[in-house]
């Protein structure tokens, strides 16, 4: 497993790779010091990232592979498919995977996705458009999708 830190526009970010494949993407608190140089892949979905933030990048071409349940998998899965800049309700996700009365357990899943950003939970809404919960918090949840709603560059 290789970590590697970065002090995003948004944030410290940890970023975790394992066996080629991007697990997870977290807001952490700080930066730790002494931190392992990054390798290809991290370095790679950094420059993402940027792109990202500065308003050039609107997916992510990265391998990804979040370690969770098949029902997780599957809401990831469906998150994935949400086009930059749009929003969908947590009852479309459920609808999206099979299972319409499961709102709830896809808020959980989104709670749980361990690949912030590009995995794209902070595209998931109230039924009401409101926002809900962010393991990252709202305000982030919030200046993503106000990141998203500028026209790409």
């Amino acid at each position: 497993m290789d970590l590697w830190y970065w002090n995003s526009p948004l944030g410290p970010l940890c970023l975790t790779q394992e066996e080629g494949s991007l697990v997870s993407l977290q807001f952490c608190p700080a930066v730790p010091q002494g931190i392992p140089g990054s390798t290809p892949l991290l370095a790679e979905a950094q420059r993402q990232l940027e792109e990202y933030f500065a308003g050039a990048r609107t997916s992510f071409d990265l391998p990804l592979a979040p370690h969770g349940t098949p029902f997780q998998q599957a809401v990831w899965g469906a998150l994935l498919d949400i086009p930059y800049g749009e929003t969908r309700s947590y009852g479309q996700i459920a609808a999206a995977v099979g299972r319409p009365k499961a709102s709830r357990a896809v808020g959980g899943a989104c709670h749980c996705n361990p690949i912030a950003i590009i995995v794209p939970c902070h595209r998931v809404v109230g039924a009401s458009g409101s926002l809900t919960g962010y393991a990252g918090g709202l305000d982030l949840k919030a200046a993503l999708l106000a990141l998203e709603q500028k026209k790409p560059q």
